[in-house]
């Protein structure tokens, strides 16, 4: 639980929760509504199970490495159970695709009780079993590191909302250490690798995918990992066929060290 407990301490001695205004949620549940957000679609994860993911090429999907395992049994889901739906809206997509192979950061260990080497590294790729190439789906690129106070906005699906993205076009990073930030953006289950969006030159680059909501005294945030790095190594991996499974490995270092309780996990 460090990851939350030493992030939000810093933000806390800072600058309350509620000084940091953000905006509430817009349903993107008309074609003119969604239309810039086409690459992002709802992950169908076995038969009862959903995420989001966001295209990044024709063939490559990013989302959150725990998306691809059971909650209770932690057994992994196999590709071909794996369904993108881009642009889902109303009970349609604007592509359906389906897997050939996932592979999840090298470091993630789904089964650790080590949160923050999970959450740090709680990021995967998935391979279509064919590229989507239609003029109104683009892949989005992926950009740098962001700072605290950035201002961002995310799109995703989640419980009560899944038939159609949302957008919050306005949150802020609150807190950050080594590439995973505390964020106002609000998220809920299904949440989970849904694309965080910075701006750049007029379009919307992605800066970290959602990992985790946490609460502090009852307020929610939103734990995201950066792509700046883990995204490389996710490349390479799938580049040199190399194993899906996680093997464990690098150990993810937070470098303050207060640790306050009172702050908890919820994966979205």
């Amino acid at each position: 639980m460090r990851l939350v407990h030493v992030l939000c301490a810093a933000l806390l001695a800072a600058t309350p929760l509620g000084a940091q205004e953000s905006s509430s949620l817009q349903s993107l549940d008309t074609l003119e509504a969604s239309k810039n957000w086409q690459g992002v679609g709802r992950l169908n994860i076995g038969k009862t199970g959903f995420c989001t993911g966001t295209l990044i090429a024709p063939d490559l999907v990013l989302t959150a490495a725990h998306c691809l395992f059971d909650t209770a049994s932690g057994q992994r889901a196999e590709d071909t159970s794996i369904e993108f739906l881009a642009g889902w809206q109303g009970g349609r997509a604007s592509a359906y695709r389906g897997v050939r192979q996932t592979v999840v950061h090298d470091s993630y260990q789904h089964r650790s009780g080590d949160e923050e080497q999970r959450v740090g590294a709680d990021i995967a790729l998935l391979q279509l079993d064919q590229p989507i190439r239609h003029p109104s789906i683009k892949p989005f690129k992926t950009g740098p590191r962001v700072g605290r106070g950035h201002q961002l906005k995310v799109v995703s699906y989640a419980r009560n909302r899944a038939n159609a993205p949302s957008l919050q076009d306005t949150c802020h990073v609150l807190a950050k250490d080594q590439g995973v930030y505390v964020t106002s953006c609000a998220v809920d289950f299904g949440s989970s690798g849904a694309p965080v969006f910075i701006e750049e030159d007029g379009r919307a680059v992605i800066s970290s995918i959602v990992s985790a909501k946490a609460e502090w005294d009852a307020r929610p945030v939103s734990i995201t990992v950066g792509v700046d790095g883990p995204l490389a190594d996710l490349m390479g991996q799938l580049s040199t066929r190399a194993t899906a499974a996680p093997s464990g490995g690098k150990k993810i270092v937070f470098q303050s060290g207060r640790q306050p309780s009172g702050a908890r996990f919820v994966k979205p």
